[in-house]
C-alpha cells in the first residue's frame, strides 16, 4: 500500500500545473492534500472525481480560498470526519480523519504560527488538542497514521539554516518540544526513522526563491504508531516534483 501527501499551495492552481498527470503516474493507493484552498463543488469534474477513486473534501467554514484538505483514496474508509470535534479548529478545514479496517489515518494542515502571537497560540492549542485526540484513539486499540503539513521542523537536520530560524514560528523551542512529546507518545517519524542522518526538504520559501539555492524546511511527515512501523518498508521524499513550495512525501506499507 501506497500512501503520499502533499501541501498542494491551491488544488486548483496544482491542478493547472499537472497534478492529475502526476496522480494517475504516481499512482497511490490513498492521497492526502492539504491546503487545498477549495471546496469539492468549486473543482473540475475531472479532479472531483478521478476514476478509481473514492474523494473527500472539506474547507475553510469562514473564509473562501482558505485552509482546506482532500483525500482521495482506492480503498472505501469506513468513515471519514472532517475535524477533532472542536468548533474553532474544525471551522478552518484543516483536519480530516479516515477509518479503515486496520488504522486510522490523519490527513492534517497543520496551523502555520507566523502570523501573529495569536496565532501561534492557536498553533500550539490545536497541537495539544490533537494529540489527545490521537492518543484517545490509541487507548480504543487503534493504530494511528499522521501525514501533512505540520508546519514545524523537528530537529536541525531538518532545516537548512537552524541557527537563523530558532526564533522563528516553525522552529521555535516550544514547537519542537511538541514534536518530542508525539514521540514520546509512541509515535514514529517514519523518514527519519529510515534515513537517519539524511537530509532533504519538503519545503521552500518562494519569496526568496530557496528552491533554486536548495534552502528549506522538512516540515511535511508520516508518523505512525509504534505497531505500525514493521509495516513501512518504505518512507521518502519526492522533492524532484515541482507545482507547489512543498514537495510530495509518502511511505509504503505491506
Amino acid at each position: 500500500m501506497k500512501l503520499v501527501c502533499w501541501n498542494v499551495n491551491g488544488i486548483r492552481a496544482a491542478y493547472r500545473k499537472g497534478l492529475l498527470d502526476w496522480i494517475h503516474k504516481e499512482s497511490p493507493d490513498i492521497l492526502c492534500l492539504q491546503e487545498t484552498k477549495a471546496s469539492g463543488e468549486q473543482l473540475p469534474d475531472d479532479l472531483r472525481d478521478i476514476p478509481g477513486f473514492e474523494s473527500f473534501f472539506t474547507s475553510s467554514e469562514d473564509r473562501a480560498g482558505y485552509s482546506g484538505v482532500a483525500l482521495y483514496s482506492k480503498t472505501h474508509p469506513i468513515k471519514v470526519d472532517r475535524g477533532i470535534g472542536i468548533d474553532k479548529f474544525d471551522r478552518e478545514g484543516r483536519t480530516m480523519i479516515a477509518h479503515y479496517p486496520d488504522f486510522v489515518l490523519c490527513n492534517i494542515y497543520f496551523p502555520n504560527g507566523k502570523a501573529s502571537p495569536e496565532r501561534l497560540q492557536f498553533k500550539m492549542d490545536y497541537y495539544e488538542e490533537f494529540l489527545r485526540y490521537v492518543n484517545d484513539l490509541r487507548s480504543k486499540g487503534r493504530s494511528v497514521i499522521i501525514c501533512g503539513d505540520i508546519n514545524t521542523a523537528h530537529h536541525e537536520i531538518d532545516i537548512a539554516r537552524p541557527k537563523d530560524n530558532m526564533n522563528r514560528s516553525g522552529f521555535l523551542p516550544e514547537e519542537r518540544a511538541w514534536m518530542d512529546r508525539l514521540v514520546e507518545n509512541g509515535f514514529v517519524d517514519t523518514f527519519r526513522k529510515q534515513h537517519p542522518v539524511e537530509i532533504k526538504w519538503s519545503w521552500w520559501d518562494q519569496k526568496t526563491r530557496a528552491r533554486e539555492r536548495n534552502v528549506g524546511w522538512r516540515i511535511d511527515y508520516f508518523f505512525v504508531s509504534g505497531d505500525l512501523m514493521p509495516r513501512v518498508t518504505r518512507s521518502f521524499i519526492e522533492d524532484e516534483v515541482m507545482g507547489s513550495d512543498h514537495c510530495p512525501v509518502g511511505i509504503e506499507m505491506l
